[in-house]
């Protein structure tokens, strides 16, 4: 796996290396001893899978508080989507930014969201799936967000939304 770090702290694309012959290829997507080894947590203590019908469905911006903060390595099984990362930790030097990286099926790219960093997606296609697997448990009374549109953090959009849930439509602004 290549990691390359964002303009956000501890945040890494993660690209597989596949090796390939005439079966197709094979590629490591986890090793808790490779994260480990450039500083990121290599805990795993649940995976989720979120299926989007259409294009245009926008989801977060979410994260955790402590004591259930929470790292992500995000991953798109199926379709695409433009994922966006902010970084809300007060004591960090990249606090306030927010990143932004296009993960697909076909580029099979992943994003390797640290603690303390909110995170979420605008689907570009149809019938997108989105993998995570996450270093803590779901804890409802410790989930936080942003709202998608805050003034203040100016994330470039692709495309307007066109699907939002409720909550997600009524997360604070971002407040530096």
């Amino acid at each position: 796996m290549k990691f390359v770090e964002t303009t956000v702290r501890g945040a890494f694309l993660v690209d597989p290396e596949p090796h390939a012959d005439e079966r197709g290829s094979f590629a490591r997507t986890w090793s808790a001893a490779t994260f480990e080894s450039h500083g990121l947590n290599p805990r795993l203590a649940e995976c989720s899978t979120s299926f989007n019908h259409r294009r245009g469905t926008l989801r977060g911006l979410h994260y955790q508080i402590a004591p259930h903060e929470e790292a992500k390595l995000v991953r798109c099984t199926h379709g695409a989507i433009h994922d966006v990362i902010v970084d809300v930790r007060p004591d960090s030097p990249s606090f306030g930014r927010w990143a932004a990286v296009e993960l697909s099926a076909r580029n099979r790219r992943m994003l390797y969201v640290p603690e303390g960093v909110a995170h979420g997606f605008l689907t570009l296609e149809d019938c997108t799936e989105v993998f995570y697997q996450i270093s803590a448990g779901y804890s409802p009374e410790h989930g936080r967000g942003v709202r998608w549109n805050d003034p203040a953090l100016a994330i470039a959009w692709p495309v307007a939304p066109a699907v939002i849930s409720p909550r997600d439509q009524t997360f604070p602004d971002f407040r530096p």
